[in-house]
């Protein structure tokens, strides 16, 4: 990449329109980041923990915490560093690997969101052969899949966005590097990493929300016949929260990349949503919502208690 530049790093100018807001922005981004972190951490400690949780619903449970951890750690860190008066620079590379890193965990966490509906869907839908199907092997082989599609994805977004040449100026008007945001510092024509980017997020996301659509719509069926008004309420409340994530995760996607004349506030509004707040309210979602997660974080918060009066 590198050969095809004359750039050796690129200014991140920050978050439109909140000159002066610094040391406020600063403090609240920081609260929410540690929040997210320690919410996370928990959440990954209670399924570990607990026995009765090693079940194929949370092995896959369990994997979105890592990615909610890591996904905000690609772009906050930074943000919180020239927030705090040091310096916007970020070198050529970082900024190719945050773009990188960022596309990589968000697809594929996406990739994981429709596992996880095939996962509700077989168990609902076939209770009685859930254990046959979703084995150990064909759990690892799903992940497995899913780092792949996300690796490629990535792959192909950062090839073309940092194939082209830059040569001029390098005032990134955003808090991180991303494809809508570098793609206007090019010297060159940029029109073959637009028609890339855009088709190739466009197109991912959009299969990635059909499976969840398939899934879910069979789920829903299964469901209305249920007799029992408890086991309706059981096999909704197990699904609510995993489609509450769901539509926390794709609809920036669709406001960001897909909006045909992108307004900047607005993209940094939505990204910040995506990128930091998201990911504090999957630790929320997963454990007030579900019974055995809290009843594990119970224990985790009981066994801390007790060392720490030990």
């Amino acid at each position: 990449m590198r050969n095809h530049t004359l750039l050796s790093e690129f200014i991140l100018l920050g978050i439109p329109q909140t000159e002066g807001l610094e040391s406020l922005l600063f403090v609240v981004f920081s609260l929410i980041y540690l929040f997210t972190l320690l919410g996370n951490l928990l959440i990954l400690i209670a399924i570990i923990s607990s026995s009765t949780l090693h079940t194929p619903m949370y092995f896959f449970l369990g994997l979105l915490p890592i990615f909610d951890m890591l996904f905000p750690s690609v772009t906050c860190p930074k943000m919180l560093c020239y927030l705090s008066g040091q310096s916007r620079a970020i070198p050529y590379e970082g900024c190719a690997a945050q773009l990188f890193f960022y596309h990589f965990l968000g697809s594929t966490e996406g990739c994981l969101y429709s596992v996880m509906a095939y996962d509700r869907f077989v168990a609902i839908c076939h209770p009685l052969r859930y254990m046959l199907i979703m084995k150990p092997g064909v759990c690892m082989a799903l992940v497995l899949v899913a780092w792949v599609v996300g690796g490629l994805h990535a792959t192909i977004l950062t090839s073309f966005t940092f194939k082209v040449t830059y040569c001029g100026p390098n005032r990134v008007k955003y808090f991180f590097c991303d494809i809508p945001a570098i793609l206007p510092l090019a010297c060159t024509d940029s029109s073959l990493a637009q028609t890339v980017g855009s088709t190739n997020v466009g197109f991912l996301a959009l299969m990635l929300w059909f499976t969840v659509c398939v899934s879910y719509a069979r789920i829903a069926i299964a469901i209305l016949r249920i007799r029992s008004a408890e086991s309706r309420r059981k096999a909704f409340s197990t699904c609510s929260a995993h489609l509450t994530a769901i539509l926390c995760a794709y609809g920036p996607v669709i406001i960001i990349y897909l909006q045909p004349t992108p307004n900047p506030l607005l993209g940094a509004v939505v990204q910040i949503l995506n990128n930091i707040v998201s990911p504090m309210l999957n630790s929320l979602i997963y454990s007030l919502r579900n019974k055995e997660v809290k009843r594990s974080l119970k224990k985790v918060f009981h066994n801390v208690v007790l060392i720490v009066c030990e």
